[in-house]
């Protein structure tokens, strides 16, 4: 309901608002394309802010590439689609719990994904209609930020994912006050680069270790 009301506030058409819904299908990039829209900020700025914000799903969807690799081209596409967060969040869970045969799991990822998209579609429709009457003083736009949070801390739980977060908020502290919310591109780079750089630190060793303990055993 917040991104409706905030994509109307913001000067955005009502049907643009539902499709950008429908279409993208992605909750934070949304919400910032409507405060950049809102702003009018250049295009290029908003593609590019959008595009790095998403990047997150090219590491979901690498994690979870080992458990769906075996589904056809047209069952990967309708995922890739519906990936989001907080389907992401709970279908990890699900996969590296769950002893169900794996050809059967990616139903699970389907109903929570098409879960979500229900109910986004209905609450920026609503957002949209009921929007306007919202008081302010209610600042709902907390919602967002409050539900990352809740997503992100049960997943630090290694240096990698713990440096990606802190690298991240100590960027955007510090570029927040850079035009047109380009703060969000210097976190969310500095965010990837801090993982990737201690995942693959920290593989080495495992590696080294490994190669160790098989000379050990010859």
């Amino acid at each position: 309901m917040i991104f409706g009301a905030i994509a109307v506030t913001a000067g955005i058409p009502a049907l643009l608002s539902q499709s950008m819904s429908t279409i993208i299908f992605a909750g934070s990039a949304q919400f910032i394309a409507a405060e950049l829209m809102g702003a009018g900020t250049p295009l290029l700025i908003l593609l590019m802010t959008t595009f790095v914000v998403n990047l997150r799903h090219l590491l979901y969807s690498a994690s979870l590439a080992e458990h769906v690799r075996f589904l056809p081209l047209r069952w990967k596409m309708l995922l890739a689609y519906l990936m989001t967060d907080e389907a992401y969040a709970v279908t990890v869970i699900h996969y590296t719990e769950d002893d169900s045969p794996a050809t059967h799991r990616h139903w699970f990822f389907l109903g929570a994904g098409l879960t979500l998209w229900v109910s986004w579609q209905t609450t920026t429709a609503l957002g949209i209609l009921l929007g306007a009457r919202i008081p302010p003083g209610w600042s709902l736009d907390f919602a967002l930020p409050v539900t990352f949070i809740a997503i992100a801390v049960p997943a630090l739980r290694d240096r990698p994912h713990i440096g990606a977060a802190i690298a991240a908020g100590l960027m955007a502290v510090a570029t927040h006050e850079l035009p047109y919310q380009l703060w969000l591109i210097a976190a969310s780079l500095a965010g990837v680069l801090v993982g990737i750089t201690l995942e693959r630190f920290g593989r080495a060793p495992r590696r080294f270790i490994s190669q160790q303990e098989g000379s050990t055993h010859e």
